[in-house]
């Protein structure tokens, strides 16, 4: 006798439901979302024992809803056939939330003149088939010059999201270039914030709630000014007094607007990296990438908020659901522990204590 699901799942392929033909033979399902450059994924593992399974068509459009809610849309990238003498034989369908297949890996080339990010990009996302979101601040970010030497939408989506610290991610149809961090769409819609709590949702973690390695107080950039015909500095505070370092950044800008903006998406780095850890919880279905997850019932240092950098998906057929989130970005009462020696029952030296 076939066991039954512990969760409702719905597959479509191509617009044809496969949900009752894979009832018996659907095995795993497992949904990955990332923040920056990676591709949403899903991977969905058959029982192909008797060799009855129809191939999908590479770049079939596919989608999956998990208890009542669509946690992936996107297209077959590929199918894998595993076998083994002990393990039976199964298939296994890879599939992206960006269409491979698509003008959004096809080489461009064009440039503007006294443009912003949000124009130029937008071009490229029109001449690729691809309806673009911007954040604002981002969008508005102004230069003399751009152009795309041979650089597809996927390449300089990335390459403009390093520079200035944002995601570029296209599913779909759909490209966006958020600001990494921010805790909201563009457009300023705020996404949605998930718990974490010990002894109730939370299966188990690793977290470091306070990460110096990439940390710095400031930073500094050389922009040249045309009019002086000299190199000048831009420097900006990235508030953090713990750490009394200079991000001096080596390469020279156009101008003070461009040194400004990228110094701006360093001190959000030095953010980004403040912390790091992973939280694996009972299924979850708000928890979405730059979204907030809110720690709580650990211990005095460790509770507080992470931005989720990664949330991953898995479900089975024999144990239920679950999700496992990425944490970045510390915040609130995380890192810090300002507990003093008569109210803890050990106490570290005081230069050796987290906050």
């Amino acid at each position: 006798m076939v066991d039954k699901w512990k969760v409702d799942w719905k597959v479509e392929i191509n617009g044809q439901d496969m949900t009752a033909g894979w009832q018996s033979v659907l095995q795993s399902i497992a949904i990955n979302d990332q923040a920056g450059e990676a591709s949403d994924s899903c991977d969905l593992r058959l029982d192909d024992t008797g060799g009855q399974i129809l191939l999908p068509r590479k770049r079939s459009p596919v989608t999956v809803t998990i208890n009542g809610a669509r946690l992936f849309r996107g297209f077959v990238e590929k199918s894998v056939f595993d076998c083994d003498r002990n393990g039976g034989r199964t298939l296994n369908v890879s599939a992206k939330g960006m269409d491979s297949g698509s003008k959004v890996k096809q080489p461009q080339s064009f440039n503007l003149d006294d443009a912003d990010l949000g124009t130029f990009l937008g071009q490229m996302a029109d001449n690729a088939g691809i309806n673009l979101k911007v954040d604002e601040g981002l969008a508005s970010i102004q230069q003399d010059y751009w152009a795309a030497d041979g650089e597809s939408l996927i390449a300089m989506g990335q390459r403009v999201a390093r520079k200035y610290g944002g995601t570029f991610k296209i599913r779909g149809d759909q490209a966006v270039l958020a600001r990494r961090g921010a805790g909201a769409a563009p457009g300023g819609v705020a996404l949605p914030v998930v718990d974490a709590v010990f002894g109730r949702n939370l299966v188990s973690c690793s977290i470091t709630p306070r990460e110096p390695r990439r940390q710095f107080g400031s930073g500094q950039a050389r922009w040249f000014d045309r009019a002086k015909a000299a190199f000048e500095s831009a420097d900006l505070d990235f508030g953090n007094d713990d750490f009394p370092v200079v991000n001096i950044l080596r390469p020279a800008f156009a101008d003070e607007d461009e040194a400004e903006a990228v110094l701006d998406a360093r001190k959000r780095e030095s953010e980004w990296e403040g912390g790091e850890g992973s939280a694996n919880l009972d299924f979850t279905l708000g928890a979405v990438v730059e979204g907030t997850c809110r720690v709580s019932g650990m211990r005095t240092g460790v509770d507080g908020t992470y931005v989720i950098a990664s949330v991953k998906h898995n479900a089975n057929r024999s144990g239920g659901a679950s999700t496992s989130l990425e944490l970045k970005q510390p915040g609130g009462e995380a890192g810090k522990d300002g507990r003093k020696a008569g109210e803890s029952s050990f106490a570290l030296p005081r230069h050796e204590r987290l906050g």
